[in-house]
């Protein structure tokens, strides 16, 4: 009887691998940078509904001993103008803690901001983000409040204890207690610039320095006139809430000389 050899199993037929044309990696290569884009422009929109960082001027305090020792006088920047009249931030720039305008009445002259709005309405921000415009430079932030012009009190954020010095060049024409429900609590210091002699600007929030008297000649930025004084246990303050710390200052305003003061 015949032997037939075992057949062997027949290989499975496979089709030749082919690469993909050069249209599909193209295609290929577009859907991810539209994906990449698109993660792009989501981080973008994001950032542009989160508020601005907190630090507003300067980058913090040095390291080492220089942390102990006061800071020294401001370098000048404007920070808001009235009536051709500019406003120079009286702290030192690295101290200061945030930046708001508030109504102060119906008499008070409305400030003009040097800077961005920190707090401005979402379109608004996300128009800007995208298409730009918009100011730069200085966050300020828009707290609501008062009456009269919304920008017609200037609050500098900054420690209380902080060394405030002369927003303008000019002469103190009056020292007044300031009071809050019949108590002192700090001083009004009553500023007639040199440049502007119609207009009168007010600091206040502030305990004024014992060397000043009416008539002191002032300079902007070099002359002291005082030091933040602490009303975070009177007062609600509106500016604690784009700040880290009890939200003090001090505060700026401007009236016309025809004007009654406050």
């Amino acid at each position: 009887m015949a032997t037939v050899p075992p057949m062997q199993p027949a290989t499975a037929y496979r089709r030749p691998q082919r690469r993909p044309s050069r249209a599909v990696r193209r295609a290929r290569h577009r859907a991810i940078l539209v994906v990449v884009c698109l993660g792009v422009l989501v981080v973008l929109a994001f950032a542009a509904f989160r508020p601005d960082g907190r630090p507003v001027v300067g980058a913090g305090a040095p390291a080492g001993a220089a942390r102990l020792l006061p800071p020294p006088p401001p370098n000048g920047l404007v920070v808001a103008s009235a009536d051709g009249l500019q406003i120079s931030i009286p702290v030192n720039e690295r101290v200061v803690t945030a930046i708001g305008y508030h109504g102060a009445g119906e008499d008070a002259v409305a400030l003009d901001p040097v800077g961005r709005q920190a707090n401005e309405g979402i379109a608004a921000r996300l128009f800007h983000r995208i298409f730009g415009g918009g100011s730069s430079g200085v966050a300020y932030y828009l707290l609501g409040g008062g009456q009269g012009p919304s920008t017609g009190a200037l609050d500098i954020g900054a420690a209380s204890g902080t060394d405030v010095y002369a927003p303008v060049d000019g002469t103190v024409v009056a020292l007044r207690d300031y009071l809050l429900n019949g108590k002192k609590y700090g001083s009004m210091i009553d500023i007639q610039p040199t440049s502007e002699p119609s207009l009168v600007l007010s600091v206040a929030h502030l305990e004024a320095d014992p060397a000043l008297t009416v008539g002191s000649a002032l300079t902007k930025s070099t002359s002291k006139i005082g030091s933040v004084v602490d009303f975070s246990g009177v007062e609600k303050l509106a500016l604690a809430r784009h700040t880290r710390d009890a939200g003090n200052y001090a505060e700026i305003t401007v009236h016309s000389t025809a004007a009654p003061q406050p």
